[in-house]
């Protein structure tokens, strides 16, 4: 895993400008500790930032060809972030084509791919990967993006061609970009709803998951290689669940191969727990994989049941680990960690964009710190619930049949309510947030693919789940890869396996939900795996603190950036509502779940506004 930076202009001589590409991978330092590159060509400038993982030598970036054009110019040339993993059959069929290797990595592989199969070879790839190659042929860009959007990639236009990263802070060093936030970049903050391609900066945007952006000559073209597909399902429940376990089997083998230390994150759920048992299993017997969880001091002795978490998280992680023979450690936060200002501080940087859902940055970050001391890379269970029907909104009929997005159909407050109450009242009328959530609904729901003939409750469940594949998912995903690679630590994220999304995608929901709860083909297709009180367990978050310290500590925060005059942000607060906020008892434990996702709202800003010198224009 790795951070990549490039910039494509056509009208210069980028052989000139070394110290700007320079800044621009200094920004990626986090993302790549063990190693970095330049590569120079005069119309294209590529940067990395290496994470050694799969062949710790030979794998260095940028990588180009050892073909060259008649003047000396490599064919092609690549910056590479991710895995692919089967870079092995891939391999041993480009050898049989001809093709050399003198590297054991799989960067060496996509770029001889490229060169064998041209631009449609990255329908071949089976991985989380964002990555640019540049083509001496005919002068020309790609930027390819996996198929779910696992690892990031952003682009900014300039008038002769492009620049590039991994992250914003990459782009935003370099001296021709500006951090503007319009009034269409807070309705992103704040909407809780992820558009494919678009950022809350001005002239800043992602390539869309499953996508290609080409660059030539200044123009610039977006093109798709994959994309979510309606198939009739005629495998019955036992063939359905049979084919989930093949599939995770094959995942989790393939995911399991790296040249450096490697762990799962285990929470005590289904998913983490699933993941865990068959990496232990895998390894049968030969060693004991290393595991990691999370928890707060106090959380399990003085736990109070919530809606959405009826019990601690360690009592299951510690069954597990019984059963299944783990090397495990509990990584306890408190809430000193948690509000430390040179974490918040390293969250704020690490996400480089204006989201973030309260203390759950912060422990992540907290966590992937200390896994990073004896592990490099780690297998999480994300994504499984938006594959597998998790959330509390794919079983509420209510949120199911809403004319809007699921997770804003749930709750006595709507999202909207909850993300601008602090909000200076003209810039709420401005944003008009419900009119922008119905508009992007609109258009999520025109992308939907249906089955033929396919009415009724199964036309709503596959809305449903395309939803949380393309508009919540990334969510998840972005807080990953910011909050993982900003310590270094490759999270790789088996239940992202498009194989895996593609079948169950389109299995129906009566047979996803065939036991009368959720997840039911996971649960079905690893019960022989886990104890029996994690088959039963209910589906339960990330946690999240239940110290109300947490919450008084959050308000002196919030109180020190609304007293500071001098603050950017504040012209978009309504300082009549903080202060009432600030002046209120703390809630208990049970509305800790809204604390998390919406009451940080004003702080995010502020920091983000702060810290990178965003220019607001509303």
């Amino acid at each position: 895993m790795c951070g990549i930076v490039g910039w494509v202009d056509f009208d210069r001589d980028l052989t000139a400008e070394r110290r700007v590409l320079q800044e621009m991978v200094d920004t990626m330092a986090f993302r790549g500790p063990d190693a970095e590159g330049m590569w120079f060509h005069p119309h294209c400038a590529l940067g990395h930032r290496r994470l050694s993982v799969i062949d710790l030598e030979g794998g260095k970036q940028p990588m180009v060809t050892p073909e060259t054009l008649p003047d000396g110019t490599p064919l092609a040339a690549i910056t590479y972030s991710g895995e692919v993993y089967n870079f092995t059959e891939l391999r041993a069929e480009l050898t049989a084509k001809g093709h050399r290797f003198s590297t054991r990595s799989d960067t060496e592989v996509v770029l001889r791919a490229y060169l064998e199969w041209g631009t449609e070879f990255v329908r071949r790839l089976n991985g989380m990967f964002a990555f640019a190659i540049w083509d001496s042929r005919v002068e020309e860009l790609l930027l390819y993006r996996d198929r779910l959007g696992v690892k990031p990639l952003f682009y900014y236009p300039t008038a002769d061609g492009v620049l590039f990263g991994s992250e914003p802070k990459a782009i935003l060093a370099h001296p021709a970009s500006r951090a503007v936030l319009t009034l269409d970049g807070l309705r992103d903050v704040l909407s809780f709803v992820r558009v494919p391609g678009q950022t809350p900066l001005h002239g800043m945007y992602e390539v869309r998951p499953g996508h290609v952006l080409r660059v030539r000559q200044g123009r610039r073209t977006e093109e798709k290689y994959w994309e979510l597909e309606s198939r009739p399902h005629t495998d019955d429940i036992a063939a359905s669940v049979g084919k989930v376990r093949e599939l995770l089997e094959d995942i989790v083998a393939r995911q399991l191969v790296a040249d450096v230390p490697l762990c799962t994150l285990l929470s005590g759920g289904l998913d983490s727990s699933a993941l865990t048992a068959l990496a232990q299993r895998r390894l049968d017997g030969s060693e004991r994989i290393r595991s990691f969880s999370v928890d707060f001091e106090g959380q399990v002795e003085n736990f109070a049941p919530e809606p959405l978490r009826e019990a601690p998280d360690q009592p299951f992680a510690q069954e597990l680990v019984r059963h299944v023979g783990t090397d495990h450690q509990t990584i306890l936060l408190n809430n000193a960690d948690l509000v430390a200002p040179s974490i918040r501080s390293a969250v704020s940087r690490a996400w480089d964009l204006p989201f973030g859902d309260g203390d759950l940055g912060p422990s992540l970050y907290l966590l992937f710190r200390a896994v990073r001391e004896q592990s490099t890379v780690a297998l999480s269970g994300e994504s499984a619930d938006e594959v597998f029907g998790g959330y509390l909104w794919f079983h509420d009929e209510k949120a199911v049949q809403a004319d809007t997005f699921p997770w804003h159909a749930l709750g006595e407050r709507s999202i909207t309510e909850q993300s601008t109450a602090f909000l200076n009242p003209d810039l709420t009328a401005a944003l008009n947030l419900p009119e922008y959530i119905a508009d992007q609904y609109q258009t999520a729901l025109r992308e939907v693919p249906h089955l033929a003939g396919e009415t009724g409750h199964d036309r709503r469940m596959r809305i449903a789940s395309y939803l949380n594949l393309t508009r919540w998912l990334p969510v998840m995903l972005d807080r990953k890869d910011r909050l993982s690679m900003a310590s270094g630590i490759e999270v790789r994220v088996p239940f992202c396996d498009h194989r895996l999304v593609e079948y169950v995608f389109n299995t129906p929901w009566s047979i996803k939900t065939f036991d009368g709860r959720e997840k039911s083909l996971l649960r079905a297709a690893t019960a022989d795996l886990l104890p029996e009180s994690i088959v039963k367990r209910r589906k339960a978050p990330y946690p999240s603190t239940q110290d109300s310290g947490y919450d008084r500590a959050i308000k002196q925060i919030l109180g020190k950036i609304v007293a500071e005059p001098s603050s950017p942000a504040l012209p978009l607060f309504d300082l009549d509502a903080i202060d009432k906020h600030l002046n209120a008892p703390v809630a208990g434990a049970s509305s800790m779940q809204e604390r998390g996702l919406y009451n940080e709202t004003p702080i995010r800003l502020a920091e983000w506004i702060a810290a990178y010198d965003v220019s607001v224009l509303v």
